[in-house]
């Protein structure tokens, strides 16, 4: 996909990944409507990219994603003043302090984002079709001990993609992808030093060793291939510690043109 002149819409944008991710964005000719509950950081952001970019290339929209109507509010105003929407990402995410929120904000948000991006890019609704990428974790594909529900928030990002990829292509013009990175270089991880226990402290230490850190600018990277490969539907990307891309594919029994009638 070409990026110059397109439109994406980026949660959780004010920092951290979401931040990396619309830069990328940006410096490769989009423009880009940045969601965050942050408001002082989204705006700070906002004002930064607008002097590199071109102020008119960016908006900055106040959002709590876990409200439908903030979502959609957010949405309506990014096709207002771009008047249209080729790229969604849902990036936004937290850890799970407090579980149920936790998993408000790093599924069900996605999901319905996923489906507003859908409604408003489908071919079959007028739209010109576009790319969807959800923004999972390693901890989506393999245990956390740490985060048994932060896992299972990120493992229900990865099947709700993979799922709806295997209709949503054919039907609305819409590739989803989805993007699992290792630990990043965020105030995410940076929480996580309030491990006290020492046995869990070891372990962690160890995955992390194992593992390594990633920069956001990397993660974005993989995000950019992701959104620019348009022969890929469905793809799982896993990246580790040293930057290293590696997908992992669908299983051929799942794929639709193996789901014929015997």
């Amino acid at each position: 996909m070409e990026l110059q002149g397109k439109v994406a819409l980026v949660t959780g944008a004010a920092q951290g990944i979401g931040k990396a991710i619309a830069e990328i964005l940006l410096k490769n000719g989009a423009k880009v409507s940045l969601l965050d509950i942050n408001v002082p950081t989204g705006e700070a952001t906002k004002a930064a990219f607008a002097q590199s970019y071109g102020d008119e290339n960016i908006l900055f929209l106040p959002c709590d994603v876990t409200s439908e109507n903030q979502l959609k509010d957010c949405f309506s105003k990014t096709l207002e003043k771009f008047q249209s929407l080729d790229i969604v990402c849902n990036n936004a995410g937290i850890s799970e302090e407090n579980w149920e929120n936790c998993l408000s904000v790093n599924l069900v948000s996605v999901i319905k984002g996923t489906y507003l991006g859908i409604q408003h890019m489908s071919k079959e609704a007028g739209g010109r079709g576009g790319v969807i990428v959800n923004i999972a974790s390693i901890a989506g594909v393999i245990p956390y001990f740490l985060g048994p529900v932060y896992a299972a928030s990120k493992y229900g990002v990865v099947g709700f993609t993979t799922s709806l990829s295997l209709t949503c292509l054919e039907k609305h013009g819409v590739r989803l992808q989805a993007l699992c990175p290792g630990f990043a270089d965020t105030q995410l991880l940076a929480n996580l030093k309030w491990v006290k226990d020492p046995e869990q402290k070891e372990k962690h230490d160890i995955i992390l060793a194992r593992f390594g850190v990633l920069t956001t600018s990397q993660i974005a990277e993989g995000f950019l291939k992701l959104v620019m490969d348009q022969t890929r539907n469905g793809a799982l990307l896993k990246m580790l510690g040293n930057g290293l891309f590696e997908y992992e594919p669908l299983p051929a029994i799942c794929l639709p043109e193996n789901l014929t009638s015997i």
